[in-house]
């Protein structure tokens, strides 16, 4: 590796692992707003439309923009998965914790693969299937969810859900946006959190924001730091990192949401919990790393909905 290639990828490092922190912070920031989950996700796409519309306006990308009929239409397809995905995150942040929340939600890479196993003849090998089998025994593990749980019923099941609902809408953003070609990944977020507004707009509940205060500053943090600065940071690093650092450093987003949920409000997961987050880890890990590496330099590029987050993200 010459001076100049590993200057690149220590920066790189250094932007994911910034994308990743901020990642791990968002929770708090949802649950501060005080807001519904359907009020904080359109004003997260209303202010992050503005940071990341003028981010590429000032970057002169929107004159050759590279947008076909088609790959617009599966942009703006896979942005009502993303903002939906995000509903339900959020909801599963007030139903269960933001630690059980985020671990349950990084079963993402697993819909990825079975998703493109069905609707897309991707090749499954029996590899992925025992991993994917792996994490799902993790995923039972971190729930914390007993069969006494279904026949009691409350709320907590239902988070649990809601976060694996997120986990799959995101994995279908992920498919669609993989099918998008010759456009920055910039734009394809900007299209994205432009299609929220609209879509949201018949959920938002402008009149129990009229109190909202101080609080505001939570929800204009998520625009314009989770989503702004996040995505350019996570776009950034992606042009200069190989998948295999990619994937170690996503880590830090669960890593450092669950430090941020204790030392906020408490919340820790048991050991028993404790006990599937590896597997969870572990399972994802080889599957990603299974699966073709991309490369996300040129101005023609595609995009996975990162993500957290990540689009999370």
């Amino acid at each position: 590796m010459t001076s100049e290639s590993k200057g690149t990828e220590t920066r790189g490092i250094a932007q994911l692992t910034t994308a990743m922190v901020l990642s791990g912070t968002l929770g708090v920031f949802v649950v501060e707003s005080g807001a519904s989950p359907f009020n904080v996700v359109f004003f997260r796409v209303l202010f992050g439309a503005l940071a990341l519309g003028g981010y590429v306006l000032a970057r002169g990308w929107l004159r050759d923009h590279g947008f076909t009929p088609r790959t617009l239409g599966l942009a703006v397809l896979g942005g009502v998965f993303i903002v939906f995905n995000w509903v339900f995150l959020f909801q599963s942040f007030e139903n269960t914790s933001i630690s059980v929340a985020t671990v349950v939600y990084h079963t993402q890479p697993f819909y990825v693969v079975l998703l493109g196993a069905l609707l897309f003849r991707e090749r499954l090998t029996a590899a992925k299937v025992g991993w994917i089998a792996l994490a799902f025994a993790g995923l039972i593990l971190v729930s914390g969810v007993t069969p006494g749980d279904f026949t009691t019923g409350g709320s907590y099941v239902v988070g649990v859900g809601q976060a694996l609902l997120a986990a799959l809408l995101y994995g279908l953003s992920t498919l669609v946006t993989k099918r998008i070609t010759g456009v920055r990944p910039h734009l394809i977020a900007l299209v994205q959190v432009l299609v929220g507004i609209p879509l949201l707009l018949p959920f938002a509940d402008f009149g129990a924001m009229a109190g909202t205060g101080a609080d505001w500053g939570w929800l204009v943090g998520l625009g314009f730091i989770h989503t702004g600065v996040m995505y350019v940071l996570m776009y950034a690093a992606y042009a200069q990192l190989p998948l295999s650092k990619i994937a170690v450093l996503a880590f830090l987003y669960p890593a450092v949401a669950m430090v941020m949920d204790w030392a906020v409000y408490g919340h820790h997961i048991g050991l028993v919990q404790a006990l599937g987050v590896p597997l969870i880890v572990l399972a994802s890990l080889k599957v990603t790393l299974a699966r073709a590496p991309r490369v996300v330099t040129s101005r023609r590029t595609t995009s996975a909905p990162a993500p957290a987050a990540p689009r999370s993200r």
